[in-house]
């Protein structure tokens, strides 16, 4: 598809400029749906790939959980990477669809509540606001994975830089607290300062993948045959659990892409950009990753222990040397900046968006937006506040923080679910084309994606793949949620985290509130 903006992107900044014709009738499209135009619409094509891209971050992921992935599956694992990519845009297919048709800020929960009713959408949202916010604090938290590696100024608490240590975790809190801080002035001071600091960032991002790529396959030490060795995990029985365990490493990363979605009433033409970036940054992601991976597995010195403890920063050491790989770590950097600056503006537009509707305590105030930057500021604050809050937990047990980390992606999957489940049961009742007052064209007359034929099977598919994922995530593994065996009740910290999350929210629900939107069902 092609893009509709009518002025290219030719650098990071030109997704900021002057207001296209389409941004009129963009606004008038927005009060269709019952809403005011208060957030600036200044984002174009570049921007809201940039928005999905960064958020799935694969310099930042692949650097900190390729171990993962090896130390459970051998070099086989690198399968699990096209599989979850498959699984991943069924569900980005779906998106790209509904995108098209709901194109409102709070993408998850408003696409789940005119899908599936106002208790789905509530709960869709929420299960994505908490991910989002655990989410952004794991993020910012890999800084000290690396800053210390540049320069040893950076460990300012103690002098063990090593995350699981007292003084490392300690530090780790501080560097990550003082990024969180950074990111949400960015936020606070608009969504054009967001977007340029964004785009320049995911352009040094993808400057650092094909640097990486480019010095992996030139320094291959075998083969690309070496992706159907099983390793270690596969001299024993029963390799393919093995395998499946593996695949979490991609589950983990592969999230966020449809973060174009949350930024919709900031997007020019949103009907027609965020489908196709939706697509976009899932896929230029999962080539990359997988360049980065194959890669890897090529150029590595050994494939043993060493490999599955060093992961990617123990084969780039080796390939670049000390000066080089410096360089590349402050691209790192540079990428869980622009990740955690993408995952809080998305979790900021969600928590506006739910807030907008009455549907959040204190909602008043947090869908409040400035009307000189038109930017909703508290939702930022009361993130970055949150996000510091659950870095402190890194202090007193970093197995607990890192079990965090993993069952937020559990929550994710299950919003994503909230979309796909009630979708495919519209479908069967003749959605997108039985919707009440359907729109077929974007602001430019081209009529919207579809899936058309082919539209059932798809979100079929994903409802089938998104509900083994759950499964898969939540499945109480002692090598996954309690590696080191001190605290057993880790291993059950999926279904506790999803109970605990449900819990909350029938609490926090806005029982006896109506709402000053309603929406028929699959409209």
């Amino acid at each position: 598809m092609t893009s509709t903006d009518s002025r290219p992107a030719t650098s990071p900044a030109a997704s900021t400029d002057e207001p296209t014709p389409t941004t009129g009738h963009d606004a008038d499209d927005l009060s269709a749906f019952g809403y005011d135009q208060q957030l600036h619409r200044s984002l174009g094509k570049f921007a809201s790939f940039a928005a999905g891209f960064s958020f799935v971050s694969i310099l930042t992921t692949i650097f900190q959980l390729f171990g993962l992935g090896f130390g459970f599956g051998g070099p086989a694992f690198f399968w699990t990477w096209p599989i979850v990519y498959a699984g991943q845009f069924l569900v980005a297919l779906c998106f790209a669809e509904i995108a098209a048709r709901y194109p409102i800020s709070g993408a998850i929960y408003q696409w789940s509540r005119r899908l599936g009713g106002e208790v789905i959408g509530w709960f869709g949202g929420w299960f994505m606001m908490i991910a989002q916010i655990v989410t952004a604090a794991a993020a910012a938290i890999a800084l000290q994975v690396v800053l210390p590696s540049v320069w040893s100024g950076f460990q300012i608490i103690g002098d063990d830089p090593t995350l699981t240590s007292t003084s490392g975790a300690a530090n780790a809190v501080l560097l990550g607290s003082i990024l969180l801080v950074v990111v949400t002035a960015i936020n606070c001071v608009g969504v054009s300062w967001m977007s340029r600091v964004n785009n320049i960032g995911v352009c040094c991002e993808l400057v650092g993948v094909v640097a990486v790529v480019l010095a992996l396959f030139t320094h291959a030490k075998r083969g690309p045959d070496v992706v159907f060795d099983t390793g270690i995990p596969g001299q024993q029985p029963g390799y393919i659990w093995a395998f499946i365990v593996s695949g979490l490493m991609a589950a983990y990363v592969m999230v966020g892409f449809g973060s174009a979605g949350e930024l919709a009433e900031e997007t020019r033409n949103p009907r027609r950009v965020a489908p196709r970036t939706i697509r976009l940054a899932l896929t230029v992601s999962a080539i990359g990753g997988g360049l980065m991976l194959l890669g890897a597995l090529m150029a590595a010195p050994t494939l043993d222990e060493q490999l599955a403890t060093g992961g990617l920063p123990y084969v780039l050491d080796s390939v670049l040397g000390s000066f080089w790989g410096k360089v590349l770590l402050c691209d790192v950097a540079v990428a869980i900046l622009i990740c955690t600056l993408a995952i809080q503006t998305a979790c900021s537009r969600l928590m506006f968006s739910m807030a907008r509707d009455g549907r959040l305590p204190f909602s008043k105030t947090l869908a409040h937006v400035n009307s000189r930057t038109g930017t909703p500021i508290a939702p930022a604050i009361l993130i970055g506040v949150l996000c510091i809050a659950i870095l402190v937990v890194n202090v007193g047990n970093s197995a607990i923080f890192a079990t965090l980390a993993s069952v937020c992606i559990i929550l994710i999957y299950l919003a994503y679910l909230a979309v796909t489940g009630p979708m495919l049961y519209r479908r069967l009742q003749g959605w997108p084309r039985g919707a009440a007052n359907a729109v077929t064209t974007d602001a430019e007359g081209r009529k919207l994606f579809s899936l058309g034929r082919f539209g059932f099977i798809v979100n079929l598919l994903a409802v089938i793949y998104g509900a083994l994922m759950v499964v898969n995530l939540s499945w109480p593994r002692a090598e996954v949620f309690d590696p080191a065996g001190e605290m057993p009740i880790l291993r059950w910290a999926g279904p506790i985290c999803i109970v605990a999350t449900v819990v909350v929210g029938i609490i926090c629900f806005p029982r006896g509130k109506e709402h000053p939107k309603p929406v028929t069902v699959g409209e």
